[in-house]
């Protein structure tokens, strides 16, 4: 404790002596503002240091409004710009110009000019970020970090060269590594000069001929090249030198499948999968990967499924195992199996919030609604703050049309979140607006919309239910229009809200702009529910062969649904569920 106190203290005093340098005569400024803009001035890095960004902002803008010539100043006031959360192209342009105030003044300050260099590089200005970085060398020759900087500095700036030429100057003082031999060879590659590349990375191969990581690299490199028969001979080198590293199968792997012998990649598959010497993040880098190719191929065989069997019987009690393993199902859209995996998971890491999320969803996917339930309850014994499994309690019950318990739900959860905490607020009284609407109650359901939107006016999941609950009623239609429109604005592939979009022109008796948009909701909809909508909207613009078809397709989705059961059974009998 005593010494971050320590450091405190030394960095404001460093600020302070940054402030307090005299510059040449300032034109306009008076010794008494110099001075009170220098005392602002230190009392803003005291609230950046206490973590108060907003009031660190707001005292530099006013320590520079006061004295603009005070570079110190301007170089902060500039950096907070680019920190900023909503920084704009435009501000980050107006907090360089601002840091380059100081750079022209006092070019060999170390912090500063290596962070205008550096938000130099990041923001497109490759030539100022070299040239920044070559000046503080000039004040700094033989450092080891700034040497680096600018070859790096000059790698970015396209003079691959140059940079290589650097490195060699950083090698012959301070030797060579081979962090710097990498750095060497991408140039050589960036350049298409695959000589300087092998020679690189022969230099550093006879430095340590036995060294199996560099006999990896050199296949790798080789590989690049195209040259496989060089690629597998450092390949057998590595594995000759080193017969119990994991890794060299994951180099054969790679080799085999930039070769096309798929056989050959399964088995380094296995091997690389079934070696106890690699670790098990390695190994399910190696799985996630491959199951994105199998993925890709749509392959169907149960070859992923067995080398998670492999896997778990190796390690029984490795969560992110049961976690990957329950991901692939879910993609294969085998949820109960997704289910099952992720509770191994949790029965081994049972505080994990993110997989009782998951384990909610899922079960809240497959309509075990009890379940998703019971999980909620059970995630919230270990993360009892957790607002949104709270809020899936709630949505569970609704789904339930259990409504009391899903309202008290939501009261229970909105207490909880903070009063400025305003879109999430807003989602959660949203929530209990969707209820009132199904219970009929309709004052205290427009109370809860216009609640949300007071709270969060672009809440587009506010704005879409809301929309749909008016166009139900066939009431204030042109605001159900503008709020509809404002959801598909913020999210223009959402099926539900552009649904929502078509269905208030339905409302309207605009039926070809509502068949426009249910069109462009249902090739969205990848659950095929809204059909029903499809169908309706067809049967009043007198396609009714092809509206009693949607109906039928709804059918199948919802078997039980009587509404639709008489629309497919009496074709004279029409009546808009609006």
């Amino acid at each position: 404790m005593k010494r971050h106190l320590a450091i405190v203290v030394i960095v404001v005093m460093a600020l302070t002596a940054i402030a307090g340098k005299k510059e040449p005569a300032k034109q306009g400024v008076s010794l008494t503002d110099q001075r009170k803009a220098e005392y602002i001035f230190v009392q803003a890095q005291s609230e950046k240091l206490k973590g108060n960004y907003d009031s660190f902002y707001e005292l530099l803008s006013h320590a520079h409004a006061i004295d603009s010539t005070n570079t110190a100043i301007s170089f902060y006031l500039g950096m907070s710009k680019l920190r900023m959360n909503n920084a704009t192209k435009e501000s980050c342009e107006q907090g360089l110009a601002l840091m380059k105030k100081h750079f022209d003044a006092q070019p060999e300050d170390l912090y500063e000019t290596t962070f205008y260099s550096d938000a130099n590089m990041q923001l497109g200005h490759p030539e100022e970020a070299l040239r920044a970085i070559k000046v503080l060398n000039e004040y700094n020759p033989n450092r080891l970090e700034l040497q680096v900087r600018l070859a790096e500095a000059y790698s970015q700036s396209g003079d691959y060269a140059q940079s290589n030429a650097t490195y060699d100057s950083i090698a012959a003082l301070f030797g060579n590594a081979i962090q710097i031999t990498s750095s060497k060879i991408e140039n050589y590659m960036a350049m298409n000069d695959s000589t300087g590349a092998l020679r690189e990375m022969r230099g550093l191969l006879a430095t340590a001929p036995r060294n199996d990581s560099y006999n990896i690299a050199m296949s790798s490199l080789f590989q690049h090249y195209g040259k496989s028969d060089s690629a597998l001979y450092y390949l057998d080198r590595a594995q000759e030198y080193a017969p119990d590293n994991g890794y060299i199968y994951l180099a054969r792997a790679e080799y085999y499948s930039q070769t096309g012998d798929s056989v050959a990649y399964e088995q380094q598959i296995y091997n690389a999968l079934t070696a106890e010497q690699l670790d098990v993040d390695s190994k399910l880098g190696v799985l996630l990967g491959y199951i994105r190719q199998q993925l890709a191929r749509e392959d169907t065989t149960q070859r992923i499924n067995n080398l998670f069997t492999v896997l778990i019987q190796q390690h029984p009690h490795e969560a992110k195992i049961h976690q990957l393993y329950s991901e692939y199902l879910y993609a294969r859209k085998d949820i109960k199996g997704a289910i099952e995996q992720l509770a191994y998971s949790l029965d081994v890491n049972p505080t994990d919030a993110e997989s009782w999320r998951n384990m909610v969803i899922l079960n809240m996917m497959d309509d075990n609604y009890a379940d998703a339930i019971k999980a909620s309850e059970k995630a919230l014994e270990y993360n009892p703050d957790n607002v949104d499994l709270r809020r899936y309690v709630a949505g569970c019950y609704y789904q339930m049309e259990e409504y009391d318990k899903a309202i008290a739900s939501y009261e229970e959860t909105l207490s909880m979140v903070d009063s400025t905490e305003l879109v999430l607020r807003a989602e959660i009284i949203t929530g209990l607006g969707d209820i009132y609407s199904q219970i009929k109650d309709t004052v205290k359901a427009i109370e809860c919309y216009e609640r949300a939107l007071e709270l969060d006016p672009l809440n587009s999941g506010a704005l879409n239910n809301y929309a749909y609950f008016l166009a139900q009623r066939g009431e204030d239609l042109d605001r159900a229009e503008r709020m509809a429109a404002l959801a598909v604005k913020d999210d223009p592939d959402n099926a539900n809200f552009i649904d929502t979009y078509a269905w208030v022109f339905f409302a309207k008796k605009d039926y070809e702009k509502a068949l426009l948009y249910i069109k462009q909701a249902v090739e969205l909809d990848e659950d095929n529910h809204l059909l029903e909508h499809y169908g309706d909207i067809l049967w009043f613009i007198g396609e009714k062969d092809q509206a009693i078809e949607q109906w039928n397709k709804a059918l199948e989705e919802d078997p039980d649904n009587e509404v639709l059961q008489r629309k497919v059974k009496d074709k004279t009998y029409y009546e808009p569920v609006l």
